[in-house]
């Protein structure tokens, strides 16, 4: 049986075969198994980095536990995935709610019995944040958006993980967690997130508890509109994807696929000696 998930901006994971106990095999005909009965909350994994992310965990054989503020964007999801609710669930949330941004995970809890691995996905940044405005607005809702909720989430789910003696987290920075380019609350935030995980790392040691932040670059994703990125500037989008190209080492614009192979990585067995760490995978970003 051949099955390819449809690209959703920029995501592509290709799939092959499906054996008889319902895992996916490769184009050599591995078996792909490393999430194999993990149950998984991924956050903003309705599109882009997070949608791939799921396709992948889902091809892996983990349990998935998909949010985001557009249901249609999460049953898409779930239905490339080839997921039925008994290895998937769709809980629309907003991640700028305090109450609201803990339920993907206290829904898999009560769903599935157990959170194995927590990808904190969401970002962005809200409001006109020109620092010479002084829009205090702007500025707290981008750092709720991209930093505290990774906060409500984790601690939603690192009791679970504790007693259950494993867990895998992983929180989605940026290129701009290493470096500047973005605006002065979003580049603050994706900061932030490096001591967040590093803390958290140490913390969750002792309990088997892995955290870890994934970097990107300038990947395909709905949040990189070359077309409204060009009018702003009064460019062409040409001239803005060749400037993003050009700020990597391969000088390309990743597709978001490409970061599903490390997130998998730190999400399973193979990843158990990575903790604490800052991983890009940005094509060489500002080297």
């Amino acid at each position: 049986m051949n099955l390819t998930a449809r690209p959703s901006n920029g995501s592509q994971v290709a799939r092959d075969r499906i054996d008889p106990a319902g895992r996916l095999a490769n184009s050599i005909g591995e078996l792909m198994g490393q999430l194999d009965g993990r149950v998984a909350v991924i956050t903003g994994g309705g599109r882009g980095i997070g949608e791939a992310i799921a396709l992948r965990y889902a091809a892996e054989g983990a349990t998935v536990v998909i949010s985001s503020r557009t249901a249609s964007d999460l049953e898409n999801t779930l239905s490339v995935a080839g997921l039925d609710s008994d290895r998937g669930l769709a809980v629309v949330a907003d991640a700028t709610d305090r109450d609201d941004a803990r339920r993907p995970v206290l829904e898999a809890l009560e769903r599935f019995g157990r959170v194995d691995i927590l990808v904190n996905n969401v970002g962005g940044s809200v409001g006109n944040n020109d620092p010479f405005l002084a829009n205090d607005d702007a500025f707290e809702s981008t750092l709720v958006l991209c930093l505290t909720s990774a906060w409500w989430t984790t601690s939603a789910v690192l009791p679970s993980m504790r007693d259950q003696g494993f867990g895998r987290i992983i929180s989605i920075g940026s290129g701009t967690s290493k470096t500047t380019g973005a605006s002065l609350p979003y580049t603050t935030a994706k900061h932030a997130l490096v001591g967040f995980t590093k803390e958290l790392a140490k913390t969750g040691a002792p309990f088997g508890i892995n955290a870890n932040l994934l970097c990107p670059g300038w990947t395909r994703t709905s949040l990189v509109d070359f077309e409204r990125i060009a009018t702003a500037r009064g460019t062409s989008v040409e001239i803005e994807e060749e400037r993003a190209a050009s700020e990597s080492l391969q000088h390309r614009v990743l597709d978001a696929s490409e970061l599903t192979g490390m997130a998998t990585l730190l999400a399973g067995e193979d990843g158990r000696g990575i903790t604490g760490q800052v991983i890009s995978v940005d094509g060489g970003y500002k080297v």
